[in-house]
């Protein structure tokens, strides 16, 4: 019998374990392959883009000034033709060109949206990990305040710091920034409660880091979940705000335009140019549910008990 011997290549490396995925980058994989999500954050990208560029598109692709009158050519339909030239969505009733005045609109409430959300956050995210970290005097100082702060009715504060500052954009975003973190700050303060006693805070502070670091270098990354959807359902809650605060005559007034206002100033004119409603009440929709629909996206991806 003729014996058989194996060879052993001693080169060949053993194979490697799987590399598990962290939580993050399976929240971006799930985000990606949302279909919805994906649409809704296209949508909002284009708005922003827009209104970004809303100069450059009006002066050199529309040539039309968003804030030339002409009484002449007031409440023309969709697609009139003036000595200004083509009006896509019409005039309003001072014959300004209601596109112009869209993607300029798009800009102002897109921007109070946006930092209103991101001031109103930061302030919200601070207070919340501080006293959800040292918890104690600290906190019960922030609950008093922030409890006080609740039980004054928003609208009653806005109306009030109205009558102080004048209704122009930053003032607003100043005035949503001061009223609206309360709410961001008692999220953010019961998930520090939750991740405050986890062995690698636990760790961390064993090894001398300061409380400094360990929450704002070791809790608030792990906060970036609930910190982008905060985010996005703020700032669609944001621009309803300002367009209930136009409705009001609170918000932003005219001649700067804002959808709200546009809006708000188109019902006065249902008969003579209902052309005036859809266009800013449509881009208000359209803008609001995507965000809510990014918020919830990003819920459903970053959610831990996903298992695909």
């Amino acid at each position: 019998m003729s014996s058989q011997t194996s060879v052993v290549n001693l080169t060949q490396t053993p194979n490697k374990p799987a590399r598990s995925e962290s939580l993050f980058t399976k929240g971006l994989r799930r985000l990606w392959r949302d279909r919805l999500t994906m649409m809704a954050l296209f949508v909002i990208l284009v708005f922003s883009l827009l209104a970004i560029f809303a100069d450059v598109i009006t002066t050199h692709i529309l040539r039309i000034d968003p804030n030339e009158t002409n009484a002449i050519y007031n409440f023309e339909p969709y697609g009139a033709v003036s000595d200004l030239g083509v009006h896509y969505l019409g005039t309003d009733d001072i014959g300004r060109d209601q596109l112009a005045r869209l993607l300029h609109a798009g800009r102002v409430s897109l921007s109070i949206g946006f930092f209103g959300a991101v001031a109103s956050l930061t302030i919200g995210l601070s207070i919340g990990i501080i006293t959800g970290y040292f918890g104690g005097v600290v906190d019960d100082i922030f609950n008093w305040l922030i409890t006080t702060l609740d039980s004054i009715p928003a609208l009653y504060l806005l109306i009030l710091i109205s009558a102080v500052l004048s209704p122009t954009a930053e003032a607003l975003i100043f005035v949503i920034a001061l009223i609206s973190w309360t709410g961001i700050a008692r999220i953010i303060r019961g998930q520090t409660l939750a991740i405050r006693g986890l062995d690698y805070v636990l760790s961390a502070r064993a090894l001398g880091a300061s409380s400094f670091r360990i929450m704002f270098a070791h809790i608030a990354p792990n906060l970036i979940s609930i910190t982008a959807i905060v985010l996005a359902r703020g700032i669609g809650n944001l621009m309803l705000a300002e367009a209930g605060l136009s409705f009001l005559g609170l918000g932003v007034l005219p001649p700067q335009a804002t959808w709200g206002n546009m809006l708000t100033k188109a019902q006065q004119f249902l008969t003579q140019g209902p052309h005036l409603i859809p266009p800013p009440g449509l881009a208000i929709w359209i803008s609001v549910l995507c965000l809510y629909i990014i918020g919830d996206g990003i819920r459903d991806a970053f959610d831990p008990t996903q298992t695909n």
